[in-house]
């Protein structure tokens, strides 16, 4: 029997279906008393959200823009040779640039077996547009060599930046790690850990100091050792072995908030609500165990955003304001 409610309506109709389906909250337009943007309106689950994509609400970035021809780019260079492979980074900055600035060190995703370090290109830039120094590192994938392997290649970037620091305009003092989903798990192992006594990392300059002044947390895993996680097979090829009761201490070397204390740097989490990927929760104890600690934790849990949300427009546009004003305040 043929419908008798025409397709086209239905199309029609969509849009206003969606907008039912979105989770109750500001749109990206709104804004406090004080001009910050509110919160971006979520979506109810990942299938409203799959929706809004195909239909054309949900505007995504150009992940890979055009660099201007006022930045400067150095590409792959070396900073490291493992038995595996030649580790290589690009470090972006304005042509123009004078004098020392800021370093911001982006860390790629992709459940540390693949990514690749041209992913962050719409951050590099923006940021290389607002005046600070912007690289972007490749690492060892789980796949080619287990944890601490990736952990100990970012340590490695950051020291050799550092030690480079005259060449590119970088403040050595002024630097900052963000990472997404596994890049911000090595930017979290990296600002709480590279500095302790008791690791040993495997630098060629090993007599530069690797730490940090912030930390951008997109969505990444905090502690390894929750049920979800140990299950995971991405998180079990990282390490190397299935969690028991003998494998639970490598599980929780591997955990950025075993290493947390009160003299680590501010942190900046964004998380959205309905990630699958990396559950919400991981974000909240990450904020609670920093303020345990009274280190100050930024915190934005974004309702109805999934993994790697900032790849919507309206998303990144409101995760770049709140970094523009953390670095402001603690690299400026």
């Amino acid at each position: 029997m043929k419908s008798s409610f025409p397709v086209r309506s239905l199309l029609v109709l969509l849009p206003v279906i969606l907008s039912y389906c979105l989770v109750l909250s500001p749109s990206c337009t709104s804004s406090t008393a004080s001009g910050a943007p509110e919160p971006p309106a979520g979506y109810a689950n990942n299938n409203t959200l799959k929706v809004a994509y195909a239909t054309g609400m949900l505007k995504l970035i150009e992940d890979k823009p055009e660099v201007p021809a006022n930045i400067k780019v150095s590409r792959d260079l070396v900073y490291k040779v493992t038995q595996e492979k030649t580790l290589k980074l690009d470090i972006y900055h304005l042509d123009s640039l004078d004098g020392e600035r800021p370093l911001l060190v982006f860390i790629h995703g992709g459940s540390w077996k693949k990514g690749n370090k041209d992913d962050y290109r719409r951050y590099l830039v923006d940021y290389a547009q607002k005046g600070y120094v912007t690289a972007t590192v490749a690492y060892r994938f789980s796949q080619e060599a287990t944890f601490p392997a990736a952990f100990d290649d970012v340590v490695c970037a950051i020291k050799w930046l550092k030690s480079r620091a005259a060449d590119y305009h970088i403040d050595p003092e002024r630097v900052a790690v963000i990472g997404g989903s596994a890049g911000g798990h090595l930017a979290m192992m990296v600002g709480y850990h590279a500095r302790d006594e008791n690791y040993q990392g495997e630098c060629a300059t090993d007599e530069t100091d690797a730490g940090v002044k912030a930390i951008v947390n997109l969505y990444g895993p905090v502690d390894l050792t929750t049920d979800f996680a140990i299950n995971h097979p991405s998180v079990q090829q990282l390490i190397g072995m299935e969690y028991s009761g003998e494998t639970k201490s490598a599980y929780k070397a591997c955990s950025p908030i075993t290493f947390i204390t009160p003299d680590d740097p501010p942190t900046l989490t964004f998380h959205g609500t309905i990630d699958d990927i990396v559950p919400i929760v991981q974000a909240d104890m990450l904020d609670e165990a920093l303020r345990k600690e009274n280190i100050a934790s930024y915190y934005h849990r974004l309702d109805g955003w999934p993994h790697t949300m900032d790849l919507s427009l309206k998303i990144n546009n409101y995760c770049q304001y709140y970094m523009d004003e953390f670095f402001q305040k603690h690299l400026e």
